[in-house]
């Protein structure tokens, strides 16, 4: 049977993969691409829904409508059973996540050329953390969107067993191996024996040792990062005239992908509008002018781009340049808004989040009964598994272990393209 496929529907980027030819291609979903990121632009213009980088570029082009990201980081939320409005045109979240997935099987079904009955969904060790009900929630959520794209039957798996199954089918002997994905909305992490023997067993309890998992990921690094760095520039962390501290509710939704929208009313725009009588400083004064501004435009996407962009640079780099001019109002004198931000900035950004990675990762090895020394292999998978503070940290934790990159975008559809083929072929 080759009408089973994985799909990795990830908080910033999607895969679909199936076996073909002895193998388990992954689909190019988007022109050349093997990822579809996981954006949705409601084109009230052109009273029209695109996907993917096609959304991205409709919603910089200028365009009246909607952009959502992140829809992952809803399931298991109140938010998710609610609605989001495009030019008074009420549009369902779980509706507009059918449609997605609905793009990533027809896409990956014209690219393989195949047409996929069953499915292996990817899921995080934990959608919601310590929260079994809204957990259990948010699986049978993504199901039922899932089920209504025509699939006979689906099923699921760890989104780290299936990075460990990828990297598996490329060993030569058998390793113990802690899998750290670090994705857009969770890091999950597996202890797991794996060997060339036995990517040919369909069960694979016993080898499992252990799974732990937290809610944050890379959109958690951007939210940390344009907090620490960018937001003051819109005023955050300033004070008003009578001592207190500027309302931070704004600034925490506009660094948060999925609620970046929430902003754009005509409320926010009033309150801000009076707050500004409380402001006795030139230099605030000026900030939430911007921020006025910003949300006018409905720039908000635009600079959050902005800190993910910064994160991802600092990933290889000292320092990164980051041009803010987008926020120069019409009567600033200064020809630019440009901030530099250092490595050791990020690292402290990120601390707080890192700490509780790094005690995820030792429940891990607590659960599965093993020591530090044991680990013969740390492989990494997921698209913010490059920061290197994280990195740097694990490395002291496991100093004997050498360190994998899988692929970052692509370990985990490929994993579960694999589970696919053993589960229904």
């Amino acid at each position: 049977m080759q009408n089973a496929c994985g799909i990795d529907f990830g908080t910033s980027n999607s895969t679909v993969a199936a076996y073909r030819d002895q193998t388990v291609r992954l689909a190019q979903l988007e022109e050349d691409k093997h990822t579809l990121p996981s954006v949705i632009f409601f084109n009230a213009d052109l009273d029209e829904m695109s996907v993917g980088r096609a959304a991205l570029t409709d919603y910089l082009d200028g365009y009246e409508g909607r952009l959502m990201r992140s829809m992952k980081s809803l399931l298991g939320t109140a938010l998710f059973e609610g609605h989001t409005e495009v030019m008074g045109r009420r549009l369902a979240y779980k509706d507009l996540l059918q449609q997605y997935l609905m793009q990533l099987k027809l896409r990956a079904q014209k690219n393989l050329q195949q047409v996929f009955e069953y499915a292996v969904l990817g899921r995080p060790v934990h959608f919601v953390d310590d929260d079994a009900k809204a957990d259990q929630a948010a699986q049978d959520s993504l199901q039922a969107a899932a089920m209504a794209c025509g699939f006979k039957e689906l099923s699921f798996q760890f989104e780290p067993i299936a990075a460990a199954l990828d990297y598996e089918s490329r060993l030569q002997s058998e390793e113990l191996v802690l899998v750290v994905d670090i994705g857009g909305g969770t890091s999950d992490f597996s202890v797991v024996r794996l060997s060339p023997q036995g990517h040919h067993r369909l069960e694979r309890k016993d080898d499992v040792l252990s799974n732990t998992g937290v809610h944050i990921g890379g959109t958690d690094f951007d939210k940390a990062l344009s907090l620490s760095c960018l937001m003051p520039v819109l005023g955050y962390g300033g004070k008003l005239a009578n001592g207190g501290d500027m309302p931070n509710t704004n600034y925490f939704s506009l660094s948060t992908w999925h609620t970046i929208n929430q902003v754009y009313s005509q409320k926010v725009i009033r309150e801000l509008q009076d707050l500004q009588h409380d402001i006795d400083t030139p230099d605030l004064r000026l900030a939430c002018q911007r921020l006025l501004r910003l949300i006018e435009r409905r720039d908000g996407h635009w600079l959050a781009m902005q800190a993910e962009t910064a994160k991802i640079d600092l990933s290889t780099h000292t320092e990164t340049h980051v041009s803010l001019d987008r926020l120069i109002l019409p009567n600033e004198q200064r020809d630019h808004l440009q901030r530099i931000i250092q490595e050791g900035e990020l690292a402290q950004a990120l601390h707080h989040l890192v700490s509780q990675i790094v005690a995820s990762v030792e429940a891990c090895l607590a659960l599965a009964l093993v020591q530090a020394s044991q680990i013969d292999t740390i492989y990494f998978t997921g698209g913010a598994s490059g920061v290197q503070g994280l990195r740097q940290k694990l490395a002291t934790l496991f100093p004997q272990a050498k360190q994998v990159q899988g692929d970052a975008f692509g370990s985990i559809g490929t994993g579960l393209g694999w589970e696919a083929w053993r589960r229904y072929s």
